[in-house]
Parts: C-alpha cells; structure tokens; sequence
C-alpha cells in the first residue's frame, strides 16, 4: 500500500483540473495470485516532505529543482519550481509531466521512484512511530553495570540514577499523514508494508473514519544526509 506520513502538496501544472487516471498497482510484486487494485491519479497529490529538497546534496535521486522523477506506477514529473512560508518551509511544489512516460508503455528512465496520494481520495490517517523507551547512552550504561555486577565489581551507578532522566522523549511520534482508501478500511491487527516506508500494523483504535496505524519496523533507507 502507500501512505504519506508527513505530506507536502505537489501540483502537476500541465495536467487538466478535472481530468483523472486509475492507476494499476500488485498488492504484491512478484506475487500474481495477490492481485491487483487501481488507485487515482489527479493533478494535485501528497508526496513525502524528504522526498523533495530545495538544495539537495550530492546523490539525491528524489525530486529537485530542475530534477526529475517518476511517480510509482503513473509519469516521470519535472520540477518546475516550489513555494516556502515565511520560516523557509516547503508548502507546495510545482511540477509539470510528460504524457508519453506512463509506467508500462515508456522505455525513458530516470534514477528516483517515489510514492504519492491524490488529494481527491487519501485518507487522512494517524501514523504511530516507536522508537527504544531508554536513550542509548543509558542501555550502554545498564549493559555496562550488569557486567559489572556479574563480574562482582558492581559499586552503584543505576540505583543512583534519576530514571526518569534516561527516558527518550521521542521514543513515540505521532505524525498525521495519509492512507490509500483501502488500508482505511482495514481491521485492527491487518498489516501492510508501506511502500519505502515500513512495515505498519492496523491499532486497536482504528477505524474507517479514522484509521491509526502503528510502524512495525522501517526499512533501511540507502540515502543518508549529512549531519
């Protein structure tokens, strides 16, 4: 499935206002007996804040200015131009498309695939990110003393710690994003990797009206900015 965990608007300029395609995705590539299902295409979709960088370092095969890429399952898209608020943040890309580049009956390439929802039809959706409880210094810490202790060499160290000091204050995110309309229906326990984005379960607090869904585990992503 795809979801959009934190959205930003792209506007494709050549693409008629009221013109719509249903795109064709697997349910699960390389698994025919799972089917297939349509998802819409329009002019106006969310795509991934980090799928799209104004002054991109070296190796970013995602959207830039001037930069092309393709949109999973539908048409190569080229950048033309963005817009910022005042604090410098991206609210909405500016894209035009070649007509000829549908996915399945063009040969051009280009080196980045990303995953969007059209905005007629996404589901908004409460995307729930886990990350460890304890920060990393004080898991080293704990490990550190039990050995230490095994050893018989154990002179204090956790029982001295303010353990509420070694919680990790971003050890849950809760990001609103979008769903495809048929992950919005899915019961509560129902599982399903995101495209690019990771594994997610369906919580108990789900619902049509409001799906909620919990990040499992993310997949390894071979881009890593600079810090």
């Amino acid at each position: 499935m795809m979801a959009v965990t934190e959205p930003v608007k792209l506007v494709i300029e050549n693409w008629p206002e009221e013109k719509t395609e249903e795109i064709e995705l697997e349910n699960l590539p390389g698994n025919e007996e799972a089917g297939k299902r349509t998802v819409t295409f329009s002019r106006e979709l969310y795509i991934e804040r980090s799928d799209f960088d104004p002054d991109p370092p070296k190796k970013f095969f995602r959207l830039k200015p001037g930069g092309e890429v393709r949109l999973k399952g539908a048409y190569i898209v080229l950048c033309t131009g963005y817009e910022t608020d005042e604090e410098g943040n991206v609210t909405l890309i500016r894209c035009t498309y070649d007509p000829e580049t549908r996915s399945g009956e063009c040969q051009r390439k280009v080196k980045g695939t990303i995953h969007w929802l059209s905005t007629l039809d996404a589901v908004p959706a409460e995307l729930r990110h886990y990350e460890p409880l304890l920060a990393e210094t004080a898991a080293d810490d704990a490990e550190a003393e039990a050995e230490a202790e095994a050893e018989g060499e154990y002179v204090g160290g956790a029982k001295d710690r303010d353990f509420l000091k070694t919680i990790n204050p971003d050890s849950l995110q809760i990001l609103q994003g979008f769903v495809e309309p048929a992950a919005a229906k899915a019961p509560a326990g129902t599982r399903y990797q995101f495209l690019r984005m990771g594994y997610y379960c369906a919580d108990l607090d789900t619902s049509a009206d409001k799906p909620v869904f919990n990040r499992v585990v993310g997949l390894k992503d071979s881009f890593k900015p600079a810090k």
